[in-house]
């Protein structure tokens, strides 16, 4: 989901790829911002990357 996010992808689009709602999916980033102390979703895409989870 943050790899796709990273990408561009739209939160539909990101929806529709995990089969959820959009609701699910801005939820989930925003407990991935938190949980990596990011500043917004483009940080975290950011900190993912550095740390080789993404």
């Amino acid at each position: 989901m943050l790899r796709r996010a990273g990408e561009g992808a739209e939160l539909a689009e990101i929806a529709e790829e995990f089969f959820l709602s959009k609701g699910t999916v801005r939820d989930y980033l925003g407990a991935i911002v938190t949980k990596l102390d990011a500043r917004n979703r483009l940080d975290a895409v950011r900190i993912a990357g550095e740390n080789g989870w993404i």
